[in-house]
């Protein structure tokens, strides 16, 4: 439906290729890692100063690595299914001997000793750590700035919001600064940045990606995962992290090796339902389904049936508040007794309310969440996806810490305008953002697809499908 951008900059051929392509080209020794990195680091010095994306960056450690890639692909060793691409890691996620500063001046400098899980395996995958990317204070709010590096751009417009938290790895896709990236997502943080920026984000299903180290093992409200500007790169980087962990209680024992497999490009007997508001329960800019209405006419042409329809979602505003302000408390309280001045207000705000809560609070919330679990496994016994709005806003200016009206409606606080990926959030369903079209303007809207728990490859296929028929993805940004 829509045509790639043109970007006539010499390092747009490799930069703003899949990573799909890139693999099988590293791989056949076509392109050498040397190459491909140097490539990237080149657009990094080019465009991240204008986008803010890539917050620490290491060079010669990544030239080092991506050395040693080419000689073990020429010493015919075995190398994984990431061999030799450039990789950004969130700043929230720990790097052994590489800065990570959670956004926050409590860990302005601290350089962990080891990497953590998801870490590790991109590494063992054969990525390329390049660097950091930019995140709000802890990750917490869906706008990435923080009092160290300031606001990362949206690639599609500068001086407007990337999302977040994982904004800095979905601006570094949208700008070519990297071909892969990864991130968390508690309330859409992985979702919510995408949809800013036109490229694919991934909330698996609780376990699919285990966490580790995580205070609190047993959540499973936050999670991780993979980014891409493609379904195919997403499905490809998720083969690579996903798989149990004998440390995390919640990780799923699946092997992840089939979430990589081709992809279809039909929906031929797919049940979707069409839930533009979820079920009446948040307000959206109208702007945002009059983009997307334009995309179920290319499902149903793929053989889909569209209804209109959502799970009953009442409980789940009391199921995430009560559940992540609890998190709050007991990952952040902490940090907020001993040093309140270096920390957000927001976080502030969300640990006092954990710590208000009662043992009675925490139970009804528990109890609410497995109501609202059972009635969404029920939906999808009818449905096999659910399509919503990812956002209920456009891309804001960077100065603006958060929406606070939301199409003419007040919102009460820094997660109001979040409440179209928090209350999927609370489900414990897999949901993805995809690029689901532009306004009249140029401003990217993200299509949010969710399917059932446990139901990650079937999530991947239909968006795989929608994403190969519409084009949105290869839209690129001209930078």
């Amino acid at each position: 439906m829509t045509p790639a951008t043109a970007d006539t900059a010499p390092d747009a051929d490799l930069c703003l290729r899949p990573a799909t392509e890139l693999a099988a080209l590293v791989r056949k020794r076509e392109v050498s890692a040397r190459e491909l990195l140097d490539a990237h680091l080149a657009r990094i010095e080019r465009v991240d100063p204008q986008v803010n994306a890539i917050v620490t960056l290491d060079a010669e450690g990544a030239r080092a690595a991506a050395d040693a890639a080419d000689a073990a692909l020429a010493a015919g060793e075995p190398v994984g299914p990431l061999h030799g691409l450039p990789v950004a890691h969130k700043d929230t996620h720990a790097t052994g001997g590489m800065r990570t500063t959670w956004g926050s001046p409590l860990h302005a400098d601290t350089v962990p000793a080891r990497d953590e899980l998801v870490v590790e395996r991109l590494r063992l995958a054969g990525a390329i750590r390049v660097g950091k990317t930019n995140v709000p204070e802890f990750a917490a709010g869906s706008h990435t700035f923080n009092t160290l590096f300031g606001a990362t751009h949206n690639p599609y417009r500068h001086g407007l919001s990337a999302g977040g938290s994982s904004g800095g790895a979905a601006a570094a896709l949208a700008a070519g600064l990297v071909p892969l990236a990864e991130g968390s997502d508690m309330g859409g943080s992985l979702r919510n940045p995408a949809a800013f920026c036109n490229v694919v984000g991934l909330r698996p299903t609780p376990g699919r990606v285990p966490t580790w180290p995580a205070a609190m093992g047993f959540s499973t409200l936050s999670v991780q995962g993979p980014m891409g500007r493609t379904v195919a790169d997403v499905a490809l980087t998720l083969s690579a992290i996903a798989g149990p962990d004998p440390r995390v209680p919640i990780s799923l024992a699946d092997d992840p090796a089939g979430l990589a497999a081709p992809l279809p490009e039909d929906l031929r007997g797919l049940r979707v339902a069409w839930a533009p508001d979820l079920g009446g329960l948040v307000p959206v800019d109208p702007a945002i389904p009059a983009v997307l209405r334009e995309v179920l006419p290319v499902v149903e042409s793929l053989g889909a049936t569209v209804e209109e329809a959502c799970p009953d979602l009442r409980e789940a505003d009391e199921v995430f508040g009560t559940l992540r302000a609890w998190l709050f408390e007991a990952t952040f309280g902490e940090a907020v007794r001993r040093s309140p001045e270096k920390v957000k207000a927001a976080i502030r705000g969300n640990a006092a309310i954990g710590a208000a809560l009662t043992g009675a609070d925490v139970g009804r919330a528990e109890v609410a969440h497995t109501r609202l679990y059972e009635r969404v496994v029920g939906f999808f016994d009818r449905y096999d996806v659910l399509l919503a709005p990812t956002t209920q806003v456009l891309p804001f200016p960077v100065e603006q810490e958060y929406p606070t009206e939301v199409a003419g409606v007040p919102q009460a606080d820094y997660l109001g305008w979040m409440r179209a990926c928090t209350l999927v959030s609370a489900t414990g369903c897999p949901a993805l953002s995809l690029p689901g079209g532009f306004t009249a303007d140029g401003l990217p809207v993200g299509l949010q697809v969710v399917a059932a728990p446990r139901a990650d490859r079937r999530l991947l296929e239909v968006a795989h499908a929608i994403e190969q028929a519409t084009g949105f993805g290869r839209r690129h940004p001209v930078l």
